[in-house]
């Protein structure tokens, strides 16, 4: 009995509808990336382990792709004997692992695999630029639109494969880059029609100023981390966690104006700086948060609104200046569609030291979610062929391709239905694409040099010249 084909869990299958949704994202994102002046660059589809390993933590680790060296090895007893130990860890989740378990598993499968799926793009965009230093000139402003791998355990809205959509500038400490990274983000959602965005904005120096004010900078990521759950579990329920994250009472009563943080960006700036007047790098925050705001609020935006957010937390292991987040429009349930931030050593990771950089990234497969329940995707996106013509044998044929290749160079996608069947076999083909129009071509068509046209939609027939096929068919585009 044949097997029952299947694919990976977590991973998916996209029809032509699904294509074409998800490559009018790609392409938008794409055109303004290079609108404002980003370069096209590839990577691997795997890297040497040795590259992406303790570069996402233990979390991270855990969930990078491994490849078994081709040829040399392969699980056999005739081959290798996996110890005791390995083939206990075999039949774990990766969330079960433990640290020292990891430990031992990553010793033994480094023997047997000097390769991985990337985990993401950054990592490889580091060592990119490291490896191409003389070859670039910076500042490097970079986009990448290419799939990445995760073996984290399938769930609604967590996959496997999926793509990430990035755009970093390396090489520069300008703020100007905040400043068209936010107007970025607002063109592409503008020209998605996801109009109503809220750019959310923070600096990770003001967070460390704060946690600096209220005596917890050794508390700073427990700090943040409950702050980071306010809209989620509330005020008192943040205190709770902080209390037993071991910050103080006394602590908590001083950062309490940031539980009810309101009022415009200036106003909320205003306030900061009276909270963080004792704290040097917590003002400096203050000073670049004034300085993108206040530009980018001159400038104007399309359809996105810049929030300050102060309990916007993302990235804090890697991030060292502006934290952005992307959320929704308002009355639409979906968690952030963007994210990024500012990283002042992306790639001392490879040794090369001082090298700053800016970047944010678009959330594909959610950014499909909110267009769908917006209905905005325009009808052409997944429009098919314009016309397809009826097969009613060879010369027929014949002459139907000509006038097919010639439509064709017009810019117009038509087809022929490939066998001569039967007439009602064509018609419900061409309905079931979602094709508007048939086209009939008989001895009378080709004796007077015209084509029979049937609108699929109301029944109505006609006949048309070549120039009045053309212009019919342009006017339906």
């Amino acid at each position: 009995m044949a097997q029952k084909p299947s694919i990976p869990k977590g991973t998916r299958d996209f029809s032509p509808i699904e294509v074409a949704k998800r490559n009018y994202i790609f392409s938008t994102i794409k055109t303004n990336f290079e609108k404002f002046g980003f370069q096209p660059i590839e990577t691997p589809s795997f890297e040497n382990s040795e590259t992406l390993m303790g570069k996402y933590g233990e979390e991270g680790d855990r969930l990078i792709f491994k490849i078994l060296n081709s040829g040399n090895y392969f699980f056999s007893k005739n081959k290798i004997e996996l110890p005791a130990k390995i083939v206990e860890l075999q039949h774990k989740s990766a969330e079960d692992i433990s640290t020292e378990e990891l430990i031992e598993l990553n010793k033994f499968t480094s023997k047997i695999s000097e390769k991985a799926l990337r985990y993401d793009l950054t990592v490889p965009f580091a060592r990119y630029v490291v490896q191409h230093q003389n070859e670039i000139e910076f500042p490097f402003k970079r986009y990448q639109i290419q799939p990445v791998w995760r073996a984290d355990r399938p769930q609604k809205g967590r996959f496997r494969e999926f793509y990430q959509c990035d755009a970093d500038v390396v090489g520069s400490n300008s703020l100007w880059q905040e400043v068209e990274l936010v107007q970025l983000y607002d063109s592409v959602f503008s020209q998605l029609g996801v109009n109503g965005v809220t750019i959310k904005i923070n600096n990770r120096k003001i967070l460390s100023g704060i946690a600096e004010v209220i005596g917890a900078s050794d508390k700073l990521i427990d700090f943040t981390v409950a702050l980071d759950k306010l809209d989620k579990i509330g005020e008192e329920g943040v205190k709770k966690e902080m209390l037993e994250k071991g910050i103080t009472e006394e602590a908590i009563l001083k950062v309490q104006p940031l539980f009810s943080f309101t009022g415009t960006i200036v106003e909320k700036i205003e306030k900061l700086a009276q909270l963080l007047a004792t704290s040097e790098e917590g003002m400096k925050g203050v000073e670049e948060l004034q300085f993108i705001c206040e530009n980018v609020n001159e400038i104007g935006l399309q359809t996105a609104q810049l929030d300050l957010d102060v309990t916007l937390a993302r990235g804090l292991n890697y991030y060292t200046g502006a934290i952005f987040e992307v959320a929704a429009p308002k009355g639409v349930a979906m968690g952030s569609i963007g994210g990024g931030g500012r990283y002042d050593d992306l790639t001392g990771i490879f040794g090369l030291k001082n090298m700053s950089g800016v970047g944010i990234s678009f959330g594909l497969d959610r950014i499909a979610l909110v267009i769908e329940e917006l209905n905005v995707f325009p009808e052409t996106v997944t429009a098919t062929s314009k016309a397809l013509f009826l097969n009613f044998g060879l010369e027929e044929a014949k002459y139907a391709m000509k006038a097919i290749a010639k439509l064709r160079q017009e810019g117009i996608k038509v087809e022929m239905y490939p066998d001569a069947t039967k007439i009602g076999k064509q018609f419900q083909h061409a309905d079931k694409r979602g094709i508007p129009f048939a086209v009939l071509v008989g001895e009378e068509e080709m004796k007077n040099k015209q084509y029979g046209v049937k609108n699929l939609a109301t029944g109505d027939q006609q006949k048309l010249s070549f120039e009045e096929l053309v212009n019919l068919l342009k006017e339906n585009k």
